[in-house]
């Protein structure tokens, strides 16, 4: 057998395995550094992802036409809440993270929730789906159990599901466009069985185009709450002819995300009362 003298050149097939290596290691950087970056499950929140996908474009606006009402969205990131410096300001209603997935619970949400009822506002709480992770109806159940139920007291709105992009990997959360409408479907018909009441829609028009193929088939019977950084709501998802709600920044005085409802203060009542 042949000794390789001292400082012979490697063969071509030990130099391309150590280029494939290096080419390896430097695809792989980015996806490591991006999952750094991703928050731990349960961090998710209303709107975390309107800015990096769709930004923001002009002071947000509202239209001269029709009367609005002021309100908030909260989740565990703040903590304890001033409510009723929020509601001398002039936020009439809320709505308030209660759970995500079926592994979360906001543990804020006693104040939050009891809070906003006890100033005075009309609240409610929101679900913030992980389609990959359970069935929709096993979420629904879980939103249910853990605060997202309805009365009719006049001061409950019908429970919100948060569709949109996923904080955590894939936008889609791996689905199919249909796939994903199964999901909703599944969902928004196991909280109409367990409350009687039609959940909220919170997504914005950009994902939902994305990840449903734009379907038109919840506007009829779900209330849309979109979001949009905007100084209008601007085109709104296939099926909806207007908003409910509009989550017009995440800047707001005393808490970041405000909304409006898109109407006087007597027909978000006739919303909370079904």
């Amino acid at each position: 057998m042949r000794v390789p003298r001292s400082g012979a050149r490697p063969s071509r097939t030990t130099a391309a395995g150590v280029l494939l290596a290096a080419l390896s290691l430097l695809f792989t950087l980015p996806s490591a550094a991006q999952a750094a970056d991703r928050p731990e499950r349960g961090e998710a929140h209303m709107g975390m992802g309107v800015l990096e996908h769709d930004g923001r474009s002009g002071a947000p606006g509202v239209s001269p036409l029709a009367e609005q009402t002021e309100g908030v969205d909260v989740s565990s990131h703040q903590g304890n809440v001033d409510w009723a410096g929020l509601w001398n300001s002039g936020v009439k209603w809320s709505y308030v993270k209660a759970t995500e997935g079926t592994y979360y619970k906001n543990p804020y949400f006693a104040q939050q929730y009891n809070g906003s009822y006890n100033v005075g506002m009309i609240r409610g709480a929101y679900h913030f789906a992980t389609p990959n992770t359970t069935s929709g109806a096993a979420q629904a159940n879980y939103f249910v159990d853990n605060g997202g139920g309805w009365s009719r007291d006049g001061k409950t709105l019908p429970g919100v599901l948060d569709i949109e992009w996923n904080p955590y990997g894939d936008q889609c959360y791996g689905l199919s466009q249909s796939a994903m409408v199964n999901w909703i479907r599944d969902f928004t018909n196991t909280y109409k069985a367990r409350t009687g009441r039609d959940a909220v829609i919170y997504t914005a028009t950009s994902w939902w185009t994305s990840c449903t193929g734009n379907y038109a088939g919840f506007g009829a019977t779900n209330p849309l709450w979109v979001a949009r950084y905007a100084a209008s709501v601007g085109e709104l998802p296939a099926g909806w002819g207007f908003y409910t709600m509009w989550q017009y920044t995440s800047t707001g005085p005393i808490v970041g995300d405000h909304n409006r409802f898109n109407g006087a203060y007597d027909r978000l009542q006739a919303l909370a009362n079904g």
